[in-house]
């Protein structure tokens, strides 16, 4: 086969070419389906840069949430270290007033 960028002579096992490097044969991040070129699935339909997209979005999400929950805690971790020196006030602030959530 010949390289689609630098028109090289390249196995067609190869996933790359040899002289510039270009990608030979793309996955499908959905099916995990083999093809010659990028863009859309042949097999299932799925385009590859939308679903990489949304798995970027929902794992930022994820990772969101975790250290909203890591910051309620070292807050609350701080608080307690702090209750000498500040009586508490801060403490019992988030106990009874809450933190406001920001609305998404």
């Amino acid at each position: 086969m010949l390289c689609p960028r630098c028109g090289a002579e390249a196995r067609d096992i190869a996933r790359f070419c040899r002289r510039c490097h270009a990608t030979l044969r793309f996955e499908c991040p959905s099916c995990k389906h083999e093809q010659r070129h990028g863009g859309i699935c042949e097999k299932c339909g799925v385009d590859f840069l939308k679903y990489i997209t949304a798995v970027v979005a929902a794992k930022k999400v994820e990772t969101d949430r975790e250290h909203e929950r890591i910051d309620q805690r070292s807050s609350l971790l701080k608080n307690l270290m702090l209750f000498p020196f500040t009586l508490g006030i801060p403490l019992l602030r988030d106990l009874f007033v809450g933190r406001k959530r920001p609305s998404a």
